[in-house]
């Protein structure tokens, strides 16, 4: 009978390497039996009639029973066209991939920010003489309206995907109305248009490394002697150096016995296993108002912040032939271990894409085991304990731990008196926190949103770059 759509322009992805791909078919048509019900107004025009019936026959007052008498024909018409016992309703819903971005290869889902063009329609049969339809969209009231063969048309309104991860952008629904409205449906829910949201991407210029580098081969220098690597010393040959090592020059010069000879010693060269890790316990956004609130407005929240980073660094990271793993603090069985290559990013951005809060807060009884000396990344607001315990194990075992603080710039203009107290205690609290890291020697990093271009913020360039800087052992 209709076709409801939800169409829009988005904003256009930052770069290539963030743009969603082609929207499949959601889903595919359901069919749905509902019963018939009478219409409230029916039941109230009977009421009615038969209490001006009563109050004409006890007054006598036949004027007043008039009154009565159409209702109760209009009653009466109405249940004599009344339908069957139960109705087909058959829905549909698909997202076109005209409104997303550049496609890419495997995409699903259009980039944090774009938009989706959504279509639903719902076919019916002859005894329904209009259809109230309704489309619920994300963060928004929903939208609802009645159409009927000669009045049924397109109903556009926008879709804008604001956040990453899984996400519901439309649910159709629908509630057959009969003849005359004597008699309506019950509210059927129609297939929903469910999509995963790939996190933005941004670019990384500098990368810090861990404390050791302990691999056997890769692009960064090492501090143990091997092939490769930047210059070390000359010394004498020893048994075990290659013949190709004799520096000939070097031997010429420092010999003083016959058969000395002196090698040229190289630093070898390693790669860096890099850990990701996650708390997706809460994801909240810059309104303050909006922390406790079912619905809040649409803004960039923790989560997104999160996977923006993780996605960011790994890319940088598997670029420069390190090795990378992720792991959720709200679901252990999501890690995924640390390897190197372009399909095992792949695996690690998808497994990023799909994280959500899961229900209630749990607490990890032991720190999840990491490769020995890598570099963790913890993502956290650091609204409680958890992260910073972790943290603290995983730097007392000698990793390198840099915590990525990811809760956005607070909005308070709408916080009263009191909860702006709140507010100034939880920040006491977590400035408490990031102390007590820096004195454990884990370095602290903001990730904030990125500016219009997609690059990083200058505060964060700037940060990423200093703890990229060789540093000396204690």
């Amino acid at each position: 009978m209709s076709d409801p759509s939800a169409s829009g322009r988005g904003a256009p992805a930052a770069a290539d390497q963030q743009s969603g791909g082609a929207v499949q078919t959601a889903a595919p048509t359901r069919t749905t039996s509902t019963r018939w019900n009478l219409s409230p107004a029916v039941v109230a025009a009977l009421l009615v009639a038969l209490l001006c019936l009563g109050a004409g026959f006890v007054a006598g007052r036949v004027e007043l029973a008039m009154v009565g008498v159409p209702l109760l024909i209009a009653a009466a018409f109405g249940w004599d066209r009344r339908p069957g016992e139960r109705i087909q309703l058959s829905f549909s819903v698909h997202a076109d991939a005209a409104a997303s971005t550049a496609p890419a290869q495997g995409a699903t889902a259009p980039a944090q920010g774009a938009s989706v063009l959504a279509a639903g329609s719902v076919t019916t049969p002859a005894t329904v003489d209009a259809l109230g339809v309704r489309i619920a969209l994300p963060n928004r009231a929903p939208l609802d309206a009645v159409v009927t063969e000669r009045t049924a048309a397109d109903i556009a309104t926008h879709i804008v995907v604001g956040h990453s991860g899984p996400q519901r952008l439309l649910q159709l629904g629908a509630r057959a109305i009969g003849a005359d409205a004597a008699f309506v449906g019950d509210t059927a829910d129609g297939p929903s248009l469910d999509r995963v949201v790939r996190p933005r991407i941004v670019q990384i210029r500098s990368l810090p490394l861990p404390a050791h580098l302990i691999g056997l081969t890769g692009p960064h220098p090492s501090a143990r002697p091997g092939d490769g690597g930047e210059f070390r010393d000359v010394d004498r040959f020893q048994p075990g150096d290659r013949l190709r090592r004799i520096d000939w020059k070097a031997t010429a010069r420092r010999a003083q016995n016959a058969g000395e000879l002196f090698v040229r010693r190289t630093m070898a060269t390693s790669d860096a296993s890099v850990q990701f890790v996650i708390d997706s316990r809460d994801d909240l956004t810059a309104r303050v108002a909006d922390w406790a609130a079912l619905h809040p407005l649409p803004g960039v929240s923790s989560q997104d912040l999160a996977r923006e980073a993780v996605g960011s660094l790994a890319g940088a990271y598997v670029a420069a032939g390190d090795m990378v793993g992720f792991d959720d603090l709200a679901d252990p069985a999501r890690a995924v271990p640390p390897r190197a290559g372009a399909r095992h990013l792949h695996r690690v951005r998808r497994a990023v894409e799909l994280t959500a809060p899961r229900g209630a807060a749990t607490e990890r009884v032991r720190a999840p085991v990491l490769a020995p000396g890598a570099l963790v990344y913890v993502m956290s607001t650091f609204l409680d304990e958890q992260p910073l315990r972790l943290a603290l194990v995983w730097r007392a075992a000698g990793h390198r731990v840099i915590a990525v603080d990811v809760l956005p710039a607070r909005l308070t203009r709408d916080l009263p008196a009191r909860e702006r107290l709140a507010l100034r205690v939880v920040e006491l609290e977590r400035a408490l926190r990031f102390r007590r890291l820096a004195a454990a020697g884990i370095d602290v990093l903001v990730w904030q949103d990125a500016d219009a271009s997609g690059l990083p913020t200058g505060a964060r360039d700037a940060r990423l770059r200093e703890l990229s800087r060789p540093r000396r052992a204690r």
